[in-house]
């Protein structure tokens, strides 16, 4: 059985073992579970693998209504940013995200409570996992990795929830409902917490090398490492960033593939540059209720007329003008008009019925790739490449130059450079016009993929590069806390400043 397939096991293990309790139905931050359930190794795996399963949940019900809202990174990483407008079939589709792009979203919105919501169900099967399984008699080092998987998993969610929303609140237990309501908990909190978990999960989880193929999917060591030098880049502790980032690149177990375009293709999935991925396929049978196993990305950045799509994450003029002449990477990324769209036929502006001149790439598949039963629309299989060594690469280029190594950060972003044919950065760019080359190449290697956004928030440049389209520093950093959780707390929880 390969990954994909137990992560669907999985699922259905944790809903077994909820259903008396209503643990998927959680209270505004956590539940609780049957206590009779971790009594061996295979129901610690299950516990384990069910940590996994909100990582998948793009289009989630929101608790408490029959409402479903997406919530993609990409929203608030590209569109929120210079990179992407929203797109799709005017203004008044998804018309609160069109508010988010003019920096004048609400509380009220479905779309941050989706975040939130989903993030905090999935630290809730972190909890469980994390507190139960070191009482169950197993094997130590099969215990330490699930621990490991678990722990890691919980900080990649507050590492989204603390980019997004600052303060927030830190939940490591399994809750009473009288302790339900909580306070926000200071952002340092939240980052010591998830050092914490990652040093943690580092110690424990294996090296990709050492994986079998069935498991290609579960949190590594590479993983662990990577997000944890992330978290300290975006704290600005470079000695740290530059250490962890080293480790990974001197590990040797990744490599950038020699052909960019590969990357975003069912071929290119967990390749050599991928560190960590969440895991979909085509073929699980997923609905618009009942998501499972698909993606639903592929439709949502589709062109729309004949080619199917939603249409949304439109490509910026402004992100198509930041490659250099040359660049193969903008060609991997961008469709532009009279472009084939793979067997979907040529792209015009008859064919979208829309006057977009760019469509995004990185997530199209072709319609034979469709899946095999069902609707396709949830049931996309590409992978969404969270973390890519090109990443790594650039943020340890990032390091060195704020330690004041120039040249180790020319060496290691002229890699990234290199990989594309692209010449290197001579050795005459230097200063602010060096770190500028190194924003500048993360934006063009890692582009709609949802990192803009929050790169421009860390580096402090947010309220330069945005004042055009309605960035107010000391209130847009961060997306207003949903106002449904205030409520739910007994106002305990606090609004973020200016929403």
């Amino acid at each position: 059985m390969n990954f994909k397939s137990a992560l669907f096991v999985g699922f259905f293990a944790v809903t077994l073992v909820a259903c008396k309790s209503d643990f998927l139905e959680v209270k505004p931050l956590v539940g609780s579970t049957e206590a009779n359930f971790f009594l061996n190794a295979a129901d610690a795996e299950s516990a384990t693998i069910a940590c996994y399963n909100n990582l998948q949940q793009e289009v989630t019900n929101i608790q408490g209504s029959s409402q479903l809202a997406p919530h993609f990174r990409w929203y608030f990483g590209d569109i929120v940013s210079d990179d992407a407008h929203k797109g799709g079939s005017g203004d008044g589709d998804e018309p609160e995200l069109f508010l988010f792009e003019n920096f004048q979203g609400l509380a009220s919105s479905k779309l941050v409570l989706a975040e939130w919501q989903v993030a905090y169900r999935g630290i809730a099967y972190c909890n469980l996992a994390l507190n139960r399984i070191p009482d169950v008699e197993m094997d130590a080092a099969d215990r330490n990795r699930y621990l490991g998987e678990a722990a890691f998993i919980r900080a990649y969610w507050y590492f989204n929830l603390v980019t997004m929303f600052g303060d927030v609140p830190l939940i490591l237990t399994n809750l009473a409902p009288s302790e339900y309501q909580q306070t926000r908990t200071p952002s340092a909190e939240v980052w010591a917490q998830i050092e914490t978990d990652l040093v943690f999960a580092r110690q424990y989880l294996p090296r990709r090398s050492a994986m079998p193929v069935s498991e290609i999917g579960r949190a590594t060591w590479g993983a662990a490492t990577s997000l944890l030098a992330k978290a300290h880049a975006y704290q600005s502790e470079w000695a740290s960033c530059r250490d962890l980032t080293y480790d990974v690149v001197s590990s040797g177990e990744y490599f950038l593939d020699p052909d960019y375009s590969n990357i975003f293709t069912e071929a290119g999935e967990n390749g050599p540059g991928s560190i960590w991925e969440v895991q979909y396929m085509n073929a699980s049978g997923g609905n618009w209720g009942n998501q499972l196993e698909g993606t639903f990305t592929n439709v949502f950045t589709r062109a729309r007329g004949q080619f199917g799509g939603y249409g949304f994450n439109i490509p910026e003029q402004n992100f198509v003008d930041e490659f250099e002449p040359g660049d193969p990477r903008l060609a991997a990324s961008v469709f532009q008009v009279g472009d084939q769209m793979g067997d979907r036929g040529e792209f015009t502006l008859e064919a979208t019925g829309m006057p977009h001149e760019y469509y995004t790439k990185k997530y199209f598949i072709n319609a034979s790739d469709e899946a095999p039963f069902g609707d396709p629309n949830p049931n996309g299989y590409s992978n969404d490449r969270i973390i890519r060594f090109a990443d790594v690469l650039l943020f340890h280029a990032e390091a060195q130059y704020h330690l004041g190594n120039e040249e180790a950060a020319r060496l290691f972003m002229n890699e990234v450079r290199g990989r594309v044919s692209m010449q290197p950065i001579p050795n005459n760019v230097t200063g602010p016009n060096l770190l500028e080359a190194i924003y500048h190449e993360r934006r063009v290697e890692l582009g709609l993929e949802g990192h803009r956004f929050f790169d421009l928030v860390r580096q402090e440049r947010a309220a330069s590069v945005l004042a055009e389209v309605g960035f107010s520093s000391g209130v847009n950093e961060v997306f207003p806390i949903p106002e449904v959780e205030i409520t739910l707390s007994g106002g305990n929880i606090t609004q973020n400043n200016g929403y």
